[in-house]
This record gives structure tokens, C-alpha cells and sequence, in this order.
């Protein structure tokens, strides 16, 4: 009972009408189809009148031949026009649901503007970004600070650490040099302290520019 009290949407209007004009265009279809089979007897009956020598009842029937062409391309022209009508309804069904949506659309739109104040939004992307360099700074000097503390200890206990390092490689090399020296120094004990002293010196100035200690 509540669907018969139903007020008709615009949906359901169109639907109807789109139902009538299919069924305007099958009955035009149908009587095309009846006046295509009445000219095809028509162009017979003529055919026979001629045959027999009537030509008066062949100009009657070629009159009414013509007539009936005629009526047949009125229904071209009408099944047209209801096509056209078809789809001017669609278009302008598919216009409205457009227009009402963008009606929708600037109502929202006016809604929020209506709530969004742009003196408070500036202020507080101001006060944000004021925050933000605020955090960066303190940031900024945590780390210096961290950097300080940690590079000067680590860099003394590195520099500690390669120096250990070139020592004792400089002592192995030393020590080998002075094994396989030759064994007429043995018999010069001055000679043999004075040309160690100098590969000591030459030695430590090499390992040290090698591994970049000045």
C-alpha cells in the first residue's frame, strides 16, 4: 500500500517514458513492415493491370503506390524523432543528477568555510613552525654537544692506537733488517751501532709518511 502513495522520482519518471517510446518504436517498426508487404502487392497487382491493357486502373494503383512510399518514410522519420527524444530525456537526466551534484558539492564547500576560520589556521601554522625551528635548534646543539664529548676522547685513544701500531710493525721490520745484516759488520761493533741508529731513523720517517703521520 505504501509503494501506491509513493511520490515518483525523476529516475522512475524517466524510466516510464523511456518504456512508452520503446514501445512507440516496435509499433512503428510493425507498421513499416505492413506497408513494405502492401507496396510489394500493390507493385504485383500493377504489373498484372498492365499486362492486360488496363492502364486506368494501373494510373489508380500507381497513385496509390506513391501515397503508400510515402507513408513509409514518415515512418523512418517518426522512429528518428522518437530516438532523438530518447536520448534528449537520458541527456537531460544525466544533466540533472550532474546539477545536483554539484549543488551538494557547494553546500559542503559552504559548510566548511563556514567553519574554518583562516586568522586561527595562519596563526596556528605559524605557532607550528616556530615549534618546529625551536626543535631543530635544540636538536642541533644536543648533537654538537654529543660530538664534543665523544670525538675528543675517541680521537685521542685512536691516535694513541696508531701510533702503537706503526711502532711495533717499525720494530718487526727493524728487527729482520738487523738479522740479515751482513756478518763483516759483526767485526765493527761502532760501524755496526752507527749504520743501525741510521736505518732506525729512515725506517720510522718511512712507515710514518706511508701510513700518513706527519
Amino acid at each position: 500500500m505504501a509503494s501506491l502513495f509513493k511520490k515518483k522520482t525523476v529516475d522512475d519518471i524517466i524510466k516510464e517514458q523511456s518504456k512508452e517510446l520503446r514501445g512507440t518504436q516496435r509499433q512503428i517498426a510493425r507498421d513499416r513492415t505492413a506497408l513494405e508487404k502492401q507496396e510489394k502487392q500493390m507493385e504485383a497487382e500493377i504489373k498484372k493491370m498492365a499486362k492486360s491493357g488496363n492502364h486506368e486502373a494501373c494510373k489508380i494503383l500507381a497513385k496509390q503506390l506513391v501515397q503508400l512510399r510515402k507513408q513509409r518514410n514518415r515512418t523512418y522519420a517518426v522512429s528518428s524523432k522518437v530516438t532523438s527524444m530518447s536520448t534528449q530525456t537520458k541527456v537531460m537526466n544525466s544533466q540533472m543528477k550532474m546539477a545536483g551534484a554539484m549543488s551538494t558539492t557547494a553546500k559542503t564547500m559552504q559548510a566548511v568555510n563556514k567553519k574554518l576560520d583562516p586568522e586561527k589556521t595562519l596563526k596556528t601554522m605559524q605557532n607550528f613552525q616556530k615549534e618546529n625551528m625551536k626543535m631543530g635548534m635544540t636538536e642541533d646543539m644536543i648533537n654538537d654537544t654529543l660530538d664534543e664529548i665523544f670525538d675528543g676522547s675517541g680521537d685521542e685513544e685512536e691516535s694513541q692506537d696508531i701510533v702503537n701500531q706503526v711502532l711495533d710493525e717499525i720494530g718487526i721490520e727493524i728487527s729482520g733488517k738487523m738479522v740479515r745484516a751482513p756478518a763483516a759488520g759483526k767485526s765493527l761493533p761502532g760501524a755496526a751501532s752507527s749504520k743501525q741508529a741510521g736505518i732506525s731513523d729512515e725506517e720510522i720517517e718511512r712507515q710514518l709518511r706511508a701510513l700518513g703521520v706527519e
